[in-house]
């Protein structure tokens, strides 16, 4: 009686240990993730930054990292191309060439 209670406590403490395990290294990944979606989503709105602060002189932009569309009425609309894709609408003043954002959203492609 004795030995089967000593095996079952055995039993559920490795049981504890497998899904303690398995919960830090879920942790370990949600961490990860958590991280380089940061990373990309900041690089995303670094690439960003500097097509909207080259905005006014077009020509100086000879490798965009973003999509250049124009909105009419001195808007522009502008977008990443790395993932994750964000999307800002510019206003550009004709008189000092200084760019506005006006609002900004974050895409999601269809899969």
């Amino acid at each position: 009686m004795i030995i089967a209670w000593v095996l079952s406590l055995l039993l559920l403490l490795s049981s504890l240990v497998f899904h303690l395990e398995r919960l830090a290294s879920l942790e370990i990944i949600s961490t990860h993730t958590g991280l380089q979606s940061s990373q990309q989503f900041i690089a995303a709105e670094k690439a960003l930054l500097e097509c909207e602060q080259h905005l006014s002189n077009i020509t100086e932009i000879i490798n965009a990292s973003c999509h250049i569309q124009s909105a009419g009425k001195n808007r522009w609309l502008l977008s990443s191309k790395e993932m994750p894709t964000i999307e800002i609408l510019v206003l550009l003043d004709e008189k000092t060439h200084t760019a506005t954002r006006l609002n900004w959203r974050q895409k999601f492609d269809p899969l």
